[in-house]
């Protein structure tokens, strides 16, 4: 019986960990900086009224990342992605702090790990180097706004 207690005590205390897979242990402060200096070439962070949260307006050469944390994989709006990343889109796969940071690191090995295809290509071809970074920039834009999936 205290066996049994014990596991279901440790269970209850678990569950707001698992229940909230796109929480963010980064510094939120910190990934803005480093969205600056890495991410708004080529993305930008627009919510659903059209204002712009980060990067610049009208930049289309990667996809607004409004809603990623927690978000459905590839489900920006009027973005064209690979075949790789529709592929975890039709699955439902979403974006948590551990994959996002794995494929900003290295998007196309992400890729072809998480699909099992070896032909795998991320049309992501830029890199953030610094884990730390990668972990911050996921924490700011969790700060941003609400997840598509929620």
């Amino acid at each position: 019986m205290t066996k049994f207690a014990l596991t279901a005590a440790a269970a209850l205390l678990a569950a707001p960990a698992f229940a909230d897979n796109h929480a963010a242990t980064g510094d939120a402060a910190a990934g803005e900086q480093a969205f600056g200096r890495q991410c708004v070439t080529c993305h930008n962070v627009v919510n659903e009224a059209g204002d712009v949260l980060a990067g610049r307006p009208n930049v289309r050469t990667g996809p607004n990342l409004y809603g990623i944390a927690g978000g459905t994989i590839g489900a920006a709006e009027e973005f064209r992605y690979g075949p790789a990343i529709m592929q975890l889109n039709e699955e439902g796969m979403t974006w948590n702090e551990e994959d996002f940071v794995a494929y900003t690191q290295d998007p196309t090995s992400w890729l072809r790990e998480a699909t099992g295809d070896d032909r795998a290509r991320s049309k992501m071809a830029f890199r953030v180097r610094n884990p730390e970074d990668a972990v911050n920039i996921y924490a700011y834009l969790a700060s941003l706004g609400e997840s598509d999936s929620e």
